[in-house]
């Protein structure tokens, strides 16, 4: 069955489907030994030999889905230029090549989801999906009813105000001099919930991603994995 190069090439946990056409355009996928620059072009993986940077990509039967509690201090990223951790190497043992689904800071913790299905990724990552996302956020100073109501109706950073969010205070520390929350969005933009916090005035010093369209690592020991189960993936999918 045919279909087009770049889908082929997420489908089978390379590249993101974005970053494949980008690799379509630089001239680094070859089909049965000739380079290809159209994102028309479409393929048999079956039958025609499908390269990339001069590599046989094998074609991957399996479509997996996998829950990481990534622990502070890795990228999210299969490869990064840095030489830093990146989050793939917290799934080595998973026999499949898998990419992360969207993005964790590298000062950020929690739930992180990776696949090889690339349909999958694109849908779940694309912007007019909201996927919802919960958050534990410990800040410096005591939050007050009306900072938290802010964030709740939404709040403007970089030129666009956020959408309404779901806001708990779990905790104020008077002595410390900080506040626990719980913050569940439906948005995606990059360190989102670092920047409604400063627009407050509140110093975010830790962040963790507690739940992915209401599924959690609580019971997920950090820089642990596990399989996503099928009803969870239905969830998600129906989540976004």
């Amino acid at each position: 069955m045919e279909e087009r190069l770049q889908k082929w090439i997420a489908n089978q946990g390379i590249l993101s489907r974005r970053k494949a056409e980008e690799a379509i355009w630089q001239g680094k996928v070859t089909v049965n030994g000739k380079i290809v620059r159209e994102l028309g072009t479409k393929v048999d993986g079956d039958k025609d030999v499908i390269a990339y940077q001069g590599k046989i990509i094998k074609k991957q039967e399996q479509k997996v889905y996998i829950l990481l509690n990534k622990p502070i201090g890795y990228v999210t990223t299969v490869e990064d230029q840095f030489k830093r951790n990146t989050v793939m190497d917290l799934v080595k043992n998973c026999p499949y090549k898998v990419l992360p689904v969207g993005r964790l800071d590298m000062y950020t913790s929690g739930a992180l989801i990776l696949s090889n299905d690339g349909d999958f990724i694109y849908e779940v990552t694309h912007p007019k999906h909201e996927i919802t996302k919960t958050y534990t956020v410990t800040v410096k100073g005591i939050i007050t009813q009306e900072e938290k109501e802010k964030l709740e109706k939404g709040v403007e950073i970089e030129n666009y105000v956020t959408r309404p969010a779901l806001v708990k205070i779990l905790k104020t520390d008077t002595e410390k001099n900080i506040s626990r929350l719980e913050i569940t969005i439906h948005e995606g933009k990059n360190r989102q919930v670092r920047k409604m916090c400063e627009s407050i005035g509140k110093k975010v010093l830790a962040l963790h991603r507690s739940k992915i369209a209401g599924i959690g690592v609580k019971d997920l020991p950090l820089g642990k994995w596990r399989y996503l189960k099928e009803e969870e993936i239905k969830k998600i999918v129906e989540n976004k």
